[in-house]
């Protein structure tokens, strides 16, 4: 009997094959997601109705106690803070309120967009949809909340828009005197307050797809961002006017305050939306500042659905 030998020859040819390659890790992979997400409208769009439905069920009145919330918030805080900072309250009522509102959106998006895919883990993993369906219900649901609060804006500006029609100021009584900085009043520039907020919803998205991704697999993202929120609340002028720290401001001696303000990105997110409801000046830096975080965001976000796509699912 001969034996024989499986081992192969130390001096055959061994036939190497590489490892099977994969284009989930292609950016044609993340693109064709995100265009896959906006053509199901239909279900993020209805997900997204629902959410607000369902947070208002068996309510009188549903959805529109965002507006009465809103309502209340901007009418106590202006009024308080009109007293505290002496301000003309007519001006600065609508000031603060729309503040308010521009604050929630993104607040909001901030929040809710880090905990978009666990809170989706269910329909993660048992619904085929893309990924980017449930950015765009976060942006959607959020988008529909500041629906409901513009009708704030709408009132308050039937009320004061003999204030908001002419040249005005923050400061003093409203007038716009020398030395005080003067507000142009309402005019065909309150249609920037499209565009403004068409980039303030694309920088929710990638906010929503970057941090989302990053927080489902680190859990402690959501508690840090948190509890810096309210910190940037009161960073960003929201409840007080830059105007107090430019020259002719009521707060001179702190104008060294005023280049951290606006080094901080949320200003100039306001500033995009808020300056032509309110008739100010209109600002081409805060701008240039808001498209520059724009496209940065989005190749980082791309970056992100390129090479953690896939590994969603399972950290969820």
């Amino acid at each position: 009997m001969h034996a024989t030998s499986t081992v192969q020859a130390a001096d055959s040819p061994v036939t190497t094959s590489a490892p099977p390659t994969s284009d989930s890790k292609t950016f044609s992979r993340a693109f064709a997601d995100i265009k896959a997400g906006f053509s199901a409208r239909e279900l993020w769009g209805h997900l997204g109705w629902q959410d607000i439905k369902q947070r208002y069920r068996r309510s009188v009145i549903g959805p529109f106690w965002i507006t009465i919330s809103q309502a209340v918030l901007a009418l106590g805080l202006g009024l308080l803070y009109s007293q505290l900072f002496k301000l003309p309250v007519e001006v600065f009522l609508p000031y603060i309120s729309t503040g308010f509102i521009i604050w929630g959106f993104i607040s909001g998006c901030l929040s809710e967009g880090m905990e978009t895919f666990i809170a989706n883990e269910g329909l993660i993993k048992q619904v085929p949809a893309p990924l980017s369906v449930y950015m765009l219900r976060t942006v959607w649901r959020q988008t529909l909340m500041l629906a409901h609060n513009m009708i704030v804006y709408v009132g308050v500006l039937a009320i004061f828009f003999s204030a908001l029609s002419n040249r005005y100021s923050l400061l003093g009584n409203g007038s716009c005197v020398p030395g005080h900085i003067c507000h142009p009043g309402l005019s065909w520039n309150i249609l920037l307050a499209i565009p403004g907020f068409v980039l303030l919803a694309l920088n929710a998205a990638w906010v929503t797809l970057l941090f989302g991704i990053i927080s489902t697999r680190f859990r402690d993202i959501p508690q840090v961002v948190n509890s810096l929120i309210q910190l940037l609340f009161y960073g960003t002028p929201i409840v007080w006017p830059v105007d107090q720290l430019m020259t002719g401001g009521t707060r001179e001696g702190a104008s060294w305050i005023l280049p951290i303000v606006k080094i901080n990105p949320l200003y100039h997110f306001m500033q995009v939306v808020r300056a032509p409801l309110l008739g100010q000046e209109f600002s081409v830096g805060n701008w240039i500042v808001v498209g520059s975080i724009t496209v940065v965001g989005w190749a980082l976000a791309l970056v992100a659905m390129r090479n953690y796509r896939a590994r969603v699912s399972y950290w969820v």
